[in-house]
């Protein structure tokens, strides 16, 4: 039974988070933000051989927050780069049922996580290579 705004899937994904914690080896990492309620999402990433082998999140916010934390790192793991980045916040937020038009900027922090750990991947990789 859905409580609130939010659907069962929201709720389940809130109260027994996917794939929670830190990457202490990780090869991919990011940060994104919401200046205006004060949620902040930190993705680690794993990747080898161009595939997510292991994604980890850490989020300070809200219950959709971490709903949506939690629902990213279920849909990227074990993609390629390129899959990972088709992942858009609507794909988030309509693999968590839907978000409450007030919360839908949960689903953008995901997003913008994604790409911006790619892109910190892909530059250590570019960083590792000028040094070979």
């Amino acid at each position: 039974m859905a409580q609130g705004p939010y659907n069962d899937i929201v709720m389940d994904h809130f109260r027994n988070p996917r794939n929670m914690g830190e990457i202490e080896d990780s090869n991919g990492m990011a940060e994104a933000g919401n200046p205006v309620c004060g949620d902040v999402m930190r993705l680690y990433l794993k990747i080898s051989d161009g595939k997510i082998t292991d994604v980890r999140f850490k989020t300070f916010g809200c219950s959709a927050a971490i709903a949506a934390s939690s629902m990213t790192t279920v849909l990227i793991k074990g993609k390629t780069i390129e899959e990972a980045l088709l992942i858009t916040n609507e794909t988030v937020g309509e693999a968590l049922g839907g978000l409450p038009p007030a919360k839908q900027h949960c689903s953008v922090l995901a997003e913008e996580a994604i790409r911006a750990a790619v892109e910190d991947y892909k530059n250590k990789c570019a960083l590792h290579e000028d040094r070979s």
